[in-house]
């Protein structure tokens, strides 16, 4: 039993359900493409000035997690905002993650699929002050993720608010991109929930012109575009966005708060998946996607439904800090040997909702190791002050 903290600066008793689903690879070929965006993982003995630095990664850790993905069927979007880019990590870590990530790929037996994040974060703003000098920025980042084989996804970029870009540069940019590009990407609208540094990205601050610029960006060369992802915890504007859409271009939905209903679709229209909930709800999501496909929509339901009040507890916000919860039912769950991420952000959340996300994960039944989570989560509420 546990002693859990409450919003309202209680203690209440707490006793696991302990009755995990079992990871596993899916049965039959998934009818949506799904690509779990995973974290980092510190290495402790390693890391100096953690504010400062450059992060310690524990590359044993970190690749055995993605290959636990991988084992389910999963996709992974690697080097995204959930591996804390721009924000404790830089492009240097993210380019030998990429690196890394992609010769594991190579020789899983699943042979994954892996798209990765590529944008601008190796330069300062300073020096992004015109719509050549962003795009040059990104194609560099761009060249060295094809060099290893993996597919772009083109991330959103500060650089065009600090420049106060318009229409025309964004366009500029994006079009080279895209056309440049060795195979179909995947463009990346970022809400400014995740980041407010994206506010009025497109350059529009009104959605509807923001929607027709990326539709006509899109539909000027739909063949080199795999689909978006859109982040926007809206779903009624995905759905009208992905009717919209080209065929053959996918919406990706980013919503991690939505995503249930979205990828289950409307009958006429449905959302694929790359969200950063995907890591740490990963048996959930890829048993949910394999009732799908077996067009079991109860037990589609049944998996999937309970996993939606704890990412809206993990994305809650201040939404950009859902990272920690990513890295703490990870550490729960025995990937990884504590809980500590780069520049110590797992200090961006509080041991209340940290409480929460225990009690949701284990009504979702993703607490996969339930006597590591009850002593690990002891451990946690003994730091904080909270035991026996």
């Amino acid at each position: 039993m546990l002693m859990l903290p409450t919003r309202d600066r209680r203690l209440e008793s707490y006793t696991m359900k302990a009755d995990p689903l079992i990871a596993r690879a899916p049965r039959v070929p998934l009818t949506r493409t799904a690509f779990a965006a995973a974290h980092v993982v510190s290495d402790p003995l390693r890391e100096r000035n953690p504010w400062d630095g450059r992060p310690a990664v524990d590359w044993e850790a970190t690749l055995k997690f993605r290959a636990s993905l991988w084992d389910q069927g999963l996709g992974l979007a690697e080097a995204m905002d959930t591996a804390q880019r721009g924000m404790g990590v830089d492009w240097l870590t993210a380019k030998e993650l990429i690196e890394r990530t992609m010769a594991a790929a190579k020789v899983h037996p699943l042979k994954p699929r892996v798209a990765c994040g590529a944008g601008t974060d190796h330069k300062e703003l300073s020096k992004l002050t015109n719509a050549e000098a962003i795009l040059a920025a990104y194609q560099e980042q761009a060249e060295a993720i094809e060099s290893v084989g993996g597919q772009l996804i083109l991330m959103a970029s500060r650089a065009f608010n600090a420049m106060n870009a318009s229409p025309d540069d964004y366009c500029a940019v994006y079009r080279a991109l895209i056309d440049g590009a060795s195979e179909p990407v995947v463009l990346h609208w970022l809400g400014d929930m995740f980041d407010p540094a994206l506010s009025g990205y497109w350059g529009h601050s009104d959605i509807a012109k923001a929607n027709d610029f990326v539709l006509e960006l899109i539909c000027a060369n739909p063949a080199k575009v795999d689909g978006i992802k859109i982040s926007l915890l809206d779903q009624a504007h995905e759905e009208a966005f992905r009717a919209r859409l080209p065929e053959g271009v996918r919406l990706y939905t980013g919503d991690d708060f939505n995503y249930a209903d979205l990828i289950a679709g409307d009958g006429t229209h449905h959302s694929h998946a790359l969200l950063g909930i995907f890591a740490a709800i990963a048996p959930a999501a890829s048993q949910a996607l394999e009732a799908l496909a077996e067009e079991d929509m109860e037990l589609y339901d049944s998996l999937l439904a309970p996993t939606v009040p704890l990412s809206r507890e993990i994305f809650r916000a201040p939404t950009r800090f859902y990272k920690a919860g990513i890295a703490f039912l990870s550490w729960l769950n025995g990937y990884q040997s504590h809980f500590v991420m780069p520049g110590g952000f797992q200090s961006s959340r509080d041991i209340t909702h940290y409480s929460e996300v225990f009690r949701l994960a284990d009504a979702s039944r993703l607490l996969l190791k339930p006597e590591v989570a009850e002593v690990r989560m002891k451990s946690l509420l003994a730091t904080n002050g909270i035991g026996d």
